[in-house]
């Protein structure tokens, strides 16, 4: 009898001892290392919490490195103010204040103008160009040589598409009709109409709304009807102008404190970077699928659609590659930057005129026929 409850006893034990093994196996295979150690950070972001596409993509991240890494990585997102102003999120990652935030680089400028390419400048590429010039035309490295000078990491981390050309108070037709306007617009494409004879003010987008509302500025831009419509800057303003050219694909990034960076595993490195990735490539998806709708509401309520008359979109044009130039023949650093952006802009540029666009002008004007 005790010989057979013996190997009774043996045959459980090692059944248990095999389970556990099948269970240790299937953890490893499924990527769950529980020697990696516990990680806790914090992302600052430039966003209110009320725009779920821009601050949406911020959790899409946070949201994804803790599922990837079985809940070991963790990152809190806070919005723009919470631990520090939208604009100043650069400075709290470079000081180590935050380990990361979600931001764009063009808010930045004035820290190194090369920086505009990081999100977008005026007259330049689209989002899906724009990815391929980040992810496989070597633009990422570009902006991480210089954001080197500032102990920072960058990657791409979401994009808007095209955007609109902003809210006016009154009609513009003419560059004259926009000397000393005080309109809301940051980077590159700020610049530019400060050459066309515009008042320039940057205010985070939390800002926005009361600025334009209460006269502090005659005009501003944002995004694109779905987060315009959240912001209510239709409240504000009646004109609608298209389309935003000094925004043709509008990069958002995360950056990262290079020390803390440093300090992750290789692997947590490769799960930030997966979900960087996944959020870049879902936000422009989401404003694809939602700014049609959102435009159709904005108009049913009154707002007046309008386009940039040829005048202005040709002085814009001229104005940003002589601010190109200027600053290249000035500036080494975004001499480097713009020499290699630009022609990769001229060869993406030839193909697209050859496929795509020919393509998406017929396909287009005549959608509706089908």
């Amino acid at each position: 009898m005790k010989r057979r409850k013996l190997l009774t006893y043996s045959a459980i034990a090692a059944g248990s001892a095999a389970t556990l093994g099948a269970c240790t196996a299937q953890s490893t295979q499924s990527g769950q290392n529980l020697e990696q150690p516990t990680v806790r950070w914090r992302m600052a972001t430039s966003w209110p919490k009320s725009l779920d596409t821009i601050f949406g993509g911020a959790e899409t991240i946070c949201q994804r490195v803790s599922e990837m890494t079985y809940g070991r990585f963790t990152i809190t997102p806070f919005a723009a103010g919470e631990i520090v102003p939208g604009l100043e999120v650069l400075d709290a990652v470079q000081q180590g204040t935050v380990e990361c935030s979600h931001t764009a680089s063009y808010y930045f400028v004035g820290k190194n103008p090369a920086l505009g390419f990081g999100t977008t400048v005026p007259f330049g590429l689209t989002a899906q160009q724009q990815n391929s010039w980040l992810y496989h035309g070597n633009g990422l490295d570009a902006l991480n040589k210089l954001y080197a000078d500032f102990n920072v990491v960058s990657l791409p981390a979401g994009n808007t598409g095209t955007q609109m050309g902003g809210w006016f108070k009154r009609r513009i037709q003419s560059v004259s009709d926009l000397n000393g306007l005080k309109m809301r617009i940051p980077g590159l494409g700020g610049q530019v109409m400060s050459r066309l004879g515009v008042n320039v003010q940057v205010l985070p987008g939390g800002e926005i709304f009361l600025a334009l509302e209460r006269g502090a500025i005659d005009a501003a831009e944002w995004v694109g009807p779905y987060d315009d419509e959240k912001l209510g800057l239709n409240k504000a303003a009646q004109y609608y102008y298209y389309p935003g050219w000094w925004e043709p694909g509008a990069t958002l990034e995360v950056q990262v404190n290079r020390s803390a960076w440093d300090k992750l595993p290789k692997e947590y490195q490769q799960v930030f970077k997966t979900a960087t990735y996944e959020a870049n490539m879902s936000m422009l998806a989401q404003y694809d699928a939602k700014n049609g709708e959102a435009l159709k509401r904005l108009v049913d309520s009154g707002t007046q659609l309008a386009a940039y008359s040829p005048e202005i979109m040709q002085a814009a044009q001229k104005a940003t590659f002589e601010l190109y130039e200027e600053s290249a023949a000035k500036d080494g650093t975004f001499r480097e930057v713009y020499e290699q952006w630009k022609a990769f802009r001229q060869q993406v540029y030839g193909w697209d005129q050859i496929n795509q666009l020919i393509f998406a002008n017929f396909a287009i004007a005549n959608g509706q026929q089908t």
